[in-house]
């Protein structure tokens, strides 16, 4: 099966896609951030897919996935995305992941200047004007020049809209604006995906991924970026769902060969489960 991002890649080698250092992405990012040269493929391949990728399908809310080790950064890359859409017309972001934990880091990372991980500059600056980052808990009144956050995690973005409160989230709310859902870790969406195909249909509306797919579907212009570590394409529908959506793969194997990544070194142990915890401890201090 050909993969989206084998043909991209293609396109990537033949020279038909280049990084062009943007001022509105790289003025605007925190300057430690996005030096790497296997981002700035990235970036470069998301730009070529938004607006030079023959045969696009133009009538269907876009649905990409970047497929790329731990520790590579996919942080800033949804930062740097971000910034690239907001020069389209979007400011309403919602950013879903797995963990609660995460959260908490991950406002940090994208609302607090304080932070030593702040993904951007001081100052935000689009056309001569300053704007900023905002966290929001729904979409109704929020600034139109300002780029509007509402962070959750996938169990609770599920259960804000299957059980809507008010001032909360609603199916109906969010068809009025166009948006983009960022996924960290997005491997943990696919729980429909992986059921068999006599599924229930209460099975679908109670999934997750029904909850995304419903959201992004609400109205054309929405935009579903998936970035995860781990993606299971040896099972056969998560490999089709896939096909015509993995933008780009970075391997571990390729972070650790390009010397970005710490020394790897595999021990294997026959012993049981108790001795390996204990192993573990050991080599840990």
């Amino acid at each position: 099966m050909e993969f989206l991002a084998d043909k991209i890649n293609g396109y990537w080698k033949d020279g038909f896609i280049s990084y062009t250092e943007r001022d509105y992405i790289k003025g605007n990012l925190n300057p430690m951030f996005l030096d790497r040269l296997y981002q700035q493929e990235a970036i470069a391949k998301f730009d070529f897919y938004l607006h030079k990728l023959p045969a696009r399908p133009k009538d269907k809310p876009i649905h990409l996935l970047l497929n790329m080790a731990t520790g590579s950064g996919k942080t800033v890359l949804m930062a740097a995305n971000m910034l690239e859409l907001y020069t389209k017309g979007y400011r309403n972001f919602i950013f879903i992941v797995n963990s609660t934990n995460i959260i908490k880091k991950t406002i940090a990372n994208f609302t607090e200047k304080g932070n030593s991980k702040y993904l951007f500059a001081d100052k935000i600056i689009f056309d001569f004007k300053e704007i900023s980052i905002n966290q929001v808990e729904n979409f109704e009144t929020v600034p139109h020049d300002d780029i509007n956050i509402m962070f959750s995690t996938i169990q609770g973005l599920h259960t804000q809209l299957k059980e809507p409160r008010e001032g909360g989230l609603t199916f109906e709310s969010l068809q009025q604006t166009k948006l983009v859902i960022l996924s960290d870790e997005a491997h943990h969406l696919n729980t429909l995906t992986k059921k068999k195909k006599s599924k229930t249909e209460e099975d679908e509306e109670n999934s997750w991924e029904w909850t995304i797919n419903t959201v992004i579907e609400n109205h054309p212009e929405n935009i579903l970026l998936e970035f995860t570590a781990t993606v299971d394409l040896n099972h056969s529908e998560i490999a089709k769902k896939y096909a015509d959506k993995i933008l780009m793969r970075y391997s571990l194997r390729e972070f650790r060969n390009d010397a970005y990544s710490k020394e790897i070194k595999l021990i294997k142990s026959g012993i049981n489960t108790e001795e390996r915890i204990l192993q573990t401890l050991v080599l840990s201090q």
